[in-house]
């Protein structure tokens, strides 16, 4: 991870977030959703049950909850009510416009693309354009992903909440980033240097570890990263921090998994167009994978293999599933907001409907340390909760309420203004 002194300015970032957070919930309402189709994720579906939110947590969610004289009342009779979603594989809030190069804050360059000890939430834009868009569509918390490089750095979870940068951020570092799928983009000839490459960093990390007196007196061999980089490895090869390895060809994760068996990492798989090819090899080793539903069609050779039943088919074997976007359109920036779409196009390729929402809430959470928080509705939890129209990954359904840590947010999107000064056209006559 970072150095003691950057442990300690975390420390108080998070205090603020806390102070922060704790001002604006005692200034919460308190909210009675009643009435609604209650998917928990922990437990049963609830008919005509209640969510109680009071102070920015869930107090309590079940078919006969006592609700407070104070309290307000959301009728959501007819309607869907389930956590917040969490989108797992994005660059929002730190990529704004891919073609303009002073918005782009994902991709660190590193020391031989080498960046471990890249913050990349340090950068995030809580202004961004596309956040209220996600919001919009029922995602109240996301993993703000680095790219680019062999390691390219360490990600965040942040919540699509208003306010500053610090007061949005709900857990820092929950995995470290890398690649062995293009070694082009990792600086190398080809795949196999590309793993060899990522094995000497490793290995050099681990004789630092052993040897930090000796390498602080200048005693040792030189190693393959920096020490920034070398402390940011301590937490992936003691298994605190797992590494998110980014493959989509069934060799390559096979690497990955050669490499998790050597270094006893904790790994995750993102993109995994042909994981469905490895399923069981997964399941076994306890790999997660973050994939989507909507792309069938190879972005190039790595991915020939890519199917829109991947998701169902490592469901099923027993795989760890997160749903996020693969679909056209640069899924990481402004379509965000798609990922309940990934998740209906999944359950349509045969994925259960139960594992697809568990995909997209709790699942994610798990993997990254905050189920305790978020990701399922419960008593003591944050109150992320969206209020459905109907089934949340059909096309028409609409987020009609959506609570981010227990206070409804309504900020307009930018296509919504956009949707009001063009509503009526000067000269034309024309009224909607």
């Amino acid at each position: 991870m970072r150095t003691p002194r950057s442990f300690r300015t975390l420390a108080v970032a998070a205090a603020a977030l806390g102070a922060v957070a704790g001002t604006r919930w005692a200034q919460a309402q308190t909210v009675a959703v009643v009435g609604g189709t209650v998917y928990p994720v922990i437990g049963p579906r609830i008919d005509r049950g209640t969510v109680l939110m009071r102070n920015g947590r869930i107090v309590a969610v079940g078919a006969d909850v006592a609700i407070p004289a104070d309290a307000q009342r959301i009728d959501a009779t007819g309607r869907v009510v389930t956590p917040g979603f969490i989108n797992a594989g994005t660059q929002l809030g730190v990529v704004e416009v891919g073609a303009v190069r002073d918005t782009r804050d994902a991709n660190a360059r590193g020391q031989n693309n080498v960046a471990a000890s890249f913050l990349v939430w340090e950068g995030f834009n809580p202004a961004s354009a596309h956040i209220a868009p996600a919001r919009q569509e029922g995602v109240t918390t996301v993993a703000v992903i680095p790219g680019g490089g062999l390691i390219s750095g360490q990600a965040a979870l942040v919540d699509t909440d208003t306010g500053s940068a610090a007061s949005v951020l709900r857990r820092a570092s929950v995995a470290m980033v890398a690649q062995v799928g293009s070694a082009q983009g990792a600086g190398v000839g080809a795949r196999g240097e590309l793993i060899g490459r990522l094995r000497e960093i490793l290995t050099d990390a681990r004789a630092y570890r052993a040897n930090r007196a000796a390498f602080e007196r200048n005693a040792t061999r030189p190693y393959a990263a920096g020490r920034a980089d070398l402390d940011a490895l301590q937490p992936v090869l003691a298994g605190t921090l797992p590494m998110l390895i980014a493959a989509d060809r069934a060799s390559d994760i096979e690497a990955a998994l050669r490499l998790k068996r050597e270094f006893g990492l904790r790994m995750m798989i993102a993109g995994g167009a042909e994981a469905w090819q490895l399923a069981r090899r997964l399941a076994a080793e306890g790999v997660a994978v973050l994939t989507g539903a909507e792309n069938n069609i190879p972005g190039g050779f790595a991915s020939l293999g890519q199917r829109q039943e991947n998701a169902a088919i490592l469901a099923r074997a027993g795989v760890l599933v997160v749903l996020v976007g693969n679909g056209a359109g640069d899924p990481e920036l402004f379509n965000v907001r798609n990922l309940r779409f990934e998740a209906g196009n999944a359950v349509a390729y045969g994925m259960d409907f139960g594992a697809a929402l568990r995909a997209v809430t709790l699942t994610p959470a798990e993997l990254f340390g905050v189920d305790d928080r978020v990701g399922a509705l419960a008593a003591g939890r944050d109150a992320n909760v969206v209020v459905w129209s109907g089934d949340p990954f059909e096309f028409a359904t609409r987020a009609e309420h959506v609570f981010v840590r227990g206070r409804e947010i309504t900020t307009p999107s930018r296509q919504d203004e956009l949707t009001r000064r063009y509503r009526t056209l000067p000269g034309s006559g024309y009224r909607p």
